[in-house]
């Protein structure tokens, strides 16, 4: 039977729990910043990352923003009926999503409000601690990937 040291050391030291936290609270944060827009954080991300146009595949995309292929999927069905994105021809007649209109849009009007929110999460840490918590958490991701 653990001890109840043990057991509060996994809430006080656990990677996952700790990780897990600031990624609510971050998301939260967006969500909130990007309300008025109608869109949630991981919506406009995923817009983004689409409209940068540097995945030739929704595989490459899942690849690209670091997501499950089935959960990219089921993300990509919601914005589909929005009416934000469509499927379109990729390579080799693979399915790649494009913004609608509509789609480009939205991320156009909800990217004023990324931006103060990013400026106010950089400002709330300091730009130079954010660069580091940056540069650490994709350290994070590479040690366990």
């Amino acid at each position: 039977m653990p001890t109840r040291e043990e057991i509060v050391d996994i809430h006080t030291m656990c990677a996952c729990s700790h990780t897990r936290m600031a990624a609510r609270a971050v998301t939260r944060f967006y969500d909130e910043a990007l309300r008025p827009s109608g869109l949630k954080g991981t919506q406009f991300i995923l817009l983004a990352a689409i409209e940068a146009g540097e995945a030739a595949s929704i595989t490459d995309l899942a690849d690209l923003i670091d997501l499950e292929r089935t959960t990219l999927v089921r993300n990509l069905q919601l914005l589909r009926k929005e009416g934000l994105v469509a499927p379109e021809k990729g390579l080799h007649g693979r399915r790649k999503p494009t913004l609608t209109d509509k789609g480009r849009a939205a991320l156009d009007g909800a990217l004023p409000l990324w931006r103060l929110a990013q400026t106010e999460m950089e400002g709330r840490l300091g730009f130079g601690s954010w660069q580091v918590t940056r540069r650490r958490l994709g350290e994070l991701r590479k040690a366990v990937g």
